[in-house]
């Protein structure tokens, strides 16, 4: 069991940990529980407390934050986790398999409950209704999450005329933002996402020579 119990500055610290430091296809650790102790302190477990008051601790997408301190051009990579899922999603709608390999590790970082703040789900991070309007009827299974998130993609990717940095930007800010702004949207989590997938992008593809 995991268990901190501190103040303020360390329960930060922590929190900005879990959020960039997570290996992929978890158990228990896929889900964080934050309540308050009976002596009132904040404390966090990864096993969901009995007979008080609790919210789960949700985090963000796993390559968007600014100041990460992971080395992209070094990090693990995750070539043959759900590699039959990504593959036969990637073949069906005719994308790229290791850009869907790039688009789910900055998403998650292969995690399969992940939820995010924003209340996206899953592996690809695909929110409710977007979800559904893919015929996604349960995002936490790999399956369907990828075949879902893969179906997206490839629609930006058709949108954009195959340009992934545009439909990298569109998969993380939304297509309305990337209208808005007449292209890549100003913003410091999504420039840093867009160069981060290119970054696992080339280096899947080299991996597995795709």
């Amino acid at each position: 069991m995991m268990l901190l119990e501190s103040g303020v500055r360390r329960t930060a610290l922590f929190v900005a940990a879990m959020s960039t430091v997570v290996a992929p296809q978890l158990s228990a650790e896929e889900r964080v529980y934050r309540y308050h102790s009976k002596q009132g302190t904040l404390s966090f477990s990864d096993i969901e407390p009995i007979d008080t008051y609790y919210e789960e601790v949700k985090f963000g997408c796993y390559a968007c934050g600014v100041y990460s301190e992971i080395d992209w051009l070094e990090t693990k990579l995750y070539p043959d986790t759900f590699a039959d899922e990504i593959e036969f999603a990637a073949d069906l709608y005719e994308v790229d398999s290791s850009l869907v390999r790039a688009i789910i590790h900055a998403e998650s970082h292969f995690r399969v409950k992940a939820i995010s703040k924003q209340g996206a789900q899953g592996l690809m991070q695909l929110m409710p209704a977007t979800a559904r309007e893919l015929g996604v009827h349960d995002p936490f299974t790999p399956q369907q999450n990828i075949q879902g998130g893969v179906k997206h993609l490839a629609k930006l990717m058709k949108k954009y005329n195959g340009n992934v940095r545009m439909a990298s930007a569109a998969y993380n800010a939304g297509e309305g933002s990337v209208r808005k702004y007449g292209g890549i949207p100003p913003f410091p989590e999504t420039k840093v996402y867009i160069e981060r997938v290119e970054i696992l992008h080339k280096r899947y593809k080299k991996l597995l020579k795709t």
